[in-house]
C-alpha cells in the first residue's frame, strides 16, 4: 500500500473546523495557540465562532493551514505517515509541513502574507472566476487562448475545471464555453482572479517573503501544483511557490501522477470532502479517506494499518 496525504485549499473552510481536535488533542491545541501567537489573531474565534472574516482571503488561508496541520499532528502522533504529500493551492503549504521541508511557524506566517498579497493584488470587482462543468480541459484551454485576459485556473477533475482572469474576459469565455458544449458555467463567489496572470505581481512579492524562510531536506516528497511532478530538491520550492500564485493548479494531473507512481490510498486532511470527491472522479479504483472530524482519526488509522 502506498499512501498520499492531501490537503484542501481555499473554499473548504467552514465555521467550527478543528474545534473537536482542539478540545481532544494537546498537540492540536498547541497548533491553534501557536498560530494565534505568531499572527496576533484569535485563531479559535476565527475557526470556531460565527464570523465574517473566515471567508476573507487574508484570514481564510491562515485558518485553513492551522486546522489541517492541527489534524495532521494527531495522525503523526499515531505513527501514521504518508509516502507522498500534495495540496490544492494553499494546501501545498500543509504538504510542505507534512513533508518536513517547512516548519509550521514559517508556513503559517508565509500563508498569512500570501493571503494579504492575493487579496490586495486586484481591486475588488475587476477579476472573476468561473467553474466550467462538463467540458474537456483541452477544449476549455483552447477557448481561453482565443480571449485576452482569461486562462485555466484549476484542473480539478474530469468535468470540473475553473477559469480565471479579467471579469469581462471570464464572462465572454463563459458564453463561448456554453456554445462549445459546457453543461454549466458557474461564476464563483471569490474575492479575486486567483491562479491567473493578474496575480503575477503577488507571486513576485511572495517570493520576497519566502527569501526569509528556512527550508530543510524532505523526509517525504511532495507533488507540486505547477508541474504535477514530484519535487525532491528543496532548492526548487520557493520558485514553485512563487509561480503557483498565478499558474494553473494541475490537481487532476497531480493525482494521476501519484497513482502512476503506485499510490493507491489518499487521505484528505482538512474540512469538507472536496479533494476526496475529486480523487474519486479521477480514479474509482483507489481508496479515499477523510480526516475532518475527531472520530475520523481512529477509523482512518485502523484502515491504514490493515
Amino acid at each position: 500500500m502506498s499512501t498520499a496525504f492531501i490537503f484542501p485549499g481555499q473554499g473548504a473552510q467552514v465555521i467550527g473546523m478543528g474545534k473537536d481536535f482542539y478540545e481532544n488533542s494537546p498537540l492540536s491545541r498547541e497548533v491553534f495557540d501557536r498560530a494565534s501567537e505568531l499572527l496576533d489573531l484569535d485563531m479559535k474565534a476565527l475557526c470556531f465562532e460565527e464570523n465574517e472574516n473566515i471567508n476573507i482571503t487574508e484570514y481564510t488561508q491562515a485558518a485553513l493551514i492551522t486546522t489541517s496541520v492541527a489534524m495532521l499532528r494527531v495522525l503523526e502522533e499515531k505513527g501514521i505517515s504518508p509516502d507522498v504529500c500534495a495540496g490544492l493551492s494553499l494546501g501545498e503549504y500543509c504538504a510542505l509541513v507534512a513533508s518536513k521541508a517547512m516548519s509550521f511557524d514559517d508556513a503559517v506566517k508565509t500563508v498569512r502574507q500570501r493571503g494579504i498579497l492575493m487579496q490586495e493584488a486586484v481591486p475588488l470587482g475587476l477579476g472573476a472566476m468561473c467553474a466550467v462543468i462538463g467540458l474537456e480541459g483541452q477544449v476549455i484551454a483552447d477557448v481561453c487562448d482565443t480571449i485576452d485576459g482569461v486562462s485555466v485556473a484549476n484542473y480539478n477533475c474530469p468535468g470540473q475545471i475553473v477559469i480565471s482572469g479579467k471579469k469581462e474576459a471570464v464572462e465572454e469565455a463563459s458564453g463561448k464555453l456554453k456554445d462549445a458544449g459546457a453543461r454549466r458555467c458557474v461564476m464563483l463567489n471569490v474575492s479575486g482572479p486567483f491562479h491567473s496572470a493578474m496575480l503575477k505581481e503577488a507571486g513576485e512579492k511572495l517570493y520576497e517573503v519566502l527569501k526569509d524562510v528556512e527550508l530543510k531536506d524532505f523526509t517525504i516528497p511532495y507533488v507540486t501544483n505547477v508541474t504535477a511532478e514530484y519535487v525532491t530538491d528543496t532548492k526548487d520550492i520557493k520558485e514553485l511557490l512563487k509561480k503557483q500564485v498565478s499558474s494553473s493548479v494541475k490537481w487532476q494531473q497531480s493525482v494521476e501522477r501519484m497513482i502512476e507512481n503506485g499510490v493507491d490510498t489518499f487521505v484528505e486532511i482538512g474540512p469538507n470532502k472536496t479533494l476526496a470527491s475529486f480523487v474519486k472522479k479521477i480514479n474509482k479504483e483507489v481508496r479515499v479517506f477523510n480526516i475532518e472530524k475527531w472520530e475520523d482519526v481512529d477509523t482512518v488509522a485502523s484502515a491504514l494499518k490493515e
